[in-house]
């Protein structure tokens, strides 16, 4: 079996697998890996940038190395390939357990328990929630689904395609890495840097095809690219911009504005600022948005390896 087709069989079952059984509660491989990183951040901490690239170069190099590893020994069976795809994308992707906290946000604010809500935004998001309101709530989780459709499905399934089992498993240890040291804060604001520049490199392509792809599939494709021409670049990331502005655009919401990370308060800029307000009801809205998304891109990346291999022979 050509390698195309191992990959376009294994990352459907493993999608498969994600809608079906979702994460494990313990001893998920992502976690494996985080405590890992954990370990390596303690042994090589240093304020200096040069470290900060030295672990991430470990860490992300040491994953994409067994990967890498594990791919060779299985190739000469064409099954047991696209099994270790299929497992390799299952715990990669994070589809259902995106839409599953989220759902569990939106239940909570429908009923109007909003403390209940607050308590559980920490689940999917690093907002700092008590300041927050029912539809300020509300946006963080929409604006969580968008960003994360393009973290946990669409840019893994992007690098499954170009690099195979390494460049699914490479890309998540990218963007936990990131989640772990990335951020802006006193520990890690040298230390992280290349880390979270890596992982802009990295979620790149992921970005900007969710972003087109959520125009595409989504109910207002016009105000999608409207936004996101307007919008996406004032973001202070390079990817949440494209990929938050076309989910914007695609609900009619207006995303963005004041927010608060671990007592910090940032000013975002808003996206589609012509939309309304985001409600309870939206969050049901934006899952199905990225449900729809991430399935739609599992075709586009194997269509597209499948036309590339072909024009290549």
């Amino acid at each position: 079996m050509r390698a195309e087709r191992v990959f376009a069989y294994g990352a459907a079952l493993g999608l498969l697998g994600d809608l079906l059984v979702g994460d494990p509660r313990r001893g998920h491989p992502v976690a494996v890996f985080g405590r890992a990183a954990g370990a390596a951040e303690r042994a090589l901490w240093r304020d200096h940038r040069g470290w900060g690239a030295l672990h991430t170069a470990l860490c992300v190099g040491g994953a994409a190395a067994l990967a890498a590893v594990a791919q060779r020994a299985v190739r000469p069976s064409p099954a047991a390939s696209v099994a270790l795809t299929g497992a390799a994308t299952w715990a990669v992707v994070g589809a259902t357990s995106l839409a599953r906290e989220a759902r569990t946000i939106g239940r909570a604010l429908d009923t109007g328990d909003v403390a209940a809500a607050r308590a559980r935004l920490p689940h999917l998001c690093g907002r700092d929630p008590q300041a927050l309101d029912a539809d300020g709530i509300a946006r963080a989780v929409v604006e969580s689904v968008a960003e994360n459709t393009s973290d946990a499905v669409v840019g893994a399934l992007v690098w499954g395609a170009l690099a195979g089992v390494p460049g699914l498993v490479g890309f998540r240890a990218v963007n936990t890495l990131d989640a772990m040291v990335g951020h802006r804060s006193p520990r890690h604001r040298r230390f992280g840097w290349a880390a979270a520049r890596l992982d802009d490199v990295a979620g790149w392509p992921g970005a900007r095809l969710t972003a087109v792809l959520a125009a595409v599939c989504g109910p207002d494709a016009r105000g999608a690219v409207r936004a996101w021409r307007a919008d996406a670049r004032r973001h202070p990331s390079p990817n949440a911009g494209p990929v938050e502005a076309a989910f914007a655009g695609a609900l009619g919401v207006r995303l963005g504005g004041t927010l608060s990370y671990g007592g910090r308060v940032e000013h975002r800029p808003v996206l589609n600022g012509g939309g309304r307000a985001v409600a309870a009801p939206d969050i049901e809205r934006a899952v199905r948005l990225s449900r729809r998304v991430g399935l739609l891109a599992l075709g586009v990346v194997a269509a597209a390896r499948l036309t590339a291999k072909g024009h290549g022979s």
